[in-house]
């Protein structure tokens, strides 16, 4: 009972209401796929290419490390359902001879959870956590960036542990002249180190993904357009009894499979001081909006960012469901502007 309660509760991540079948569940380490930064969760939950300059998203892609993010830290929390949150802190270096290095602390916390036996009888309460620790680094060669990163991510469910080692390679080109990014990534390529339970053989969440941004001229819009899930073959779960009992008679056909891999993203640059942020992700959509009810929006999401010479500030907040849906927080802070005016001063 104690165990199947644990990998309910890390499938779907605290969500109580009917919802459609997900695709997600048959994967270990899926809290790898929680979006760690404002501007990545309001565009959609994933982004590869919007965001130079921005340490936050280079932390998801290395590719896109760059000097300019030389001793700057970034610090989130994402707040989900049922007291679920999670902590990112991020701070990046630059070196003479071996380029630009990032650090990075994911830390998703499930908090208190009751523990009833087979009986249904109360026998105490045990703590869940997920932990992520990685580092980056990356290089440039005229447009072109490539970058990786290594990853050490442990799930401590009670008495049941995993840890994997991972990487993620990424590789981008900026166009000299006009305002287009390309981007490509690998993601959660790695070995499991150890399993819940030796009997376990979990499968890691690998995700190749491809993406784009474009900034017209004369137009102070960003549109940005991802694909994952490139490396399966089904991205649509389908189950006919279900489906039935709803009204819905119809599988899902070829549409479905490409729209649910793509991540829609805009930004409304009105100065470099501030921007208004919106995505939206069909697979999220369809997978988590209620067959009976409304859809509370799932699947949007939007956020804001505005920012100083010294600390920069963004909000988002991603709607999964009618019952609501969760916010994010997040600071940029540039340590050598603070440390420049502390001398000063």
């Amino acid at each position: 009972m104690k165990l199947r309660l644990l990998i309910f509760i890390v499938s779907v991540l605290g969500f109580a209401e009917p919802l459609q079948a997900q695709l997600g569940g048959s994967r270990a380490f899926e809290y790898l796929n929680v979006p760690g930064n404002t501007r990545l969760m309001a565009l959609g939950g994933t982004n590869l290419t919007s965001g130079k300059g921005d340490l936050s998203q280079a932390l998801y892609n290395p590719a896109l490390l760059n000097g300019s993010m030389d001793n700057h830290l970034v610090i989130s929390r994402l707040g989900y359902f049922a007291d679920i949150s999670h902590l990112m802190v991020g701070y990046a270096r630059e070196f003479e001879k071996t380029g630009v290095w990032a650090l990075q602390m994911g830390y998703l916390n499930y908090g208190d959870i009751q523990s009833f036996d087979e009986a249904g009888f109360l026998n105490g309460s045990f703590r869940v956590h997920e932990y992520v620790w990685s580092v980056g680094n990356s290089h440039q060669f005229g447009p072109f960036s490539v970058g990786a990163n290594l990853k050490l991510a442990v799930s401590d469910l009670s008495s049941y542990t995993a840890s994997a080692l991972l990487f993620d390679m990424g590789g981008g080109f900026e166009h000299p002249e006009k305002q287009l990014t390309i981007g490509f990534l690998v993601r959660n390529l790695g070995v499991l180190l150890s399993d819940y339970i030796d009997e376990n053989n979990s499968r890691l969440p690998l995700d190749v993904q491809l993406g784009v941004s474009f900034k017209p001229e004369h137009m102070p819009f960003r549109f940005s357009m991802t694909a994952r899930n490139l490396n399966r073959d089904d991205v649509v779960y389908y189950d006919p009894s279900t489906n039935q009992l709803f009204g819905q008679n119809n599988e899902p056909g070829f549409s479905e499979q490409v729209l649910r891999r793509l991540v829609f993203g805009a930004e409304l640059l009105l100065s470099p001081n501030f921007q208004l942020r919106l995505g939206y992700n069909h697979l999220l959509r369809q997978e988590l909006k209620n067959q009976n009810a409304a859809s509370g929006g799932a699947g949007f999401s939007f956020g804001f960012m505005f920012n100083t010479k010294r600390l920069e500030f963004a909000y988002s907040r991603a709607l999964y469901h009618a019952a609501g849906g969760s916010n994010m927080l997040q600071m940029n802070i540039n340590l050598n502007q603070l440390l420049k005016k502390k001398t000063n001063d």
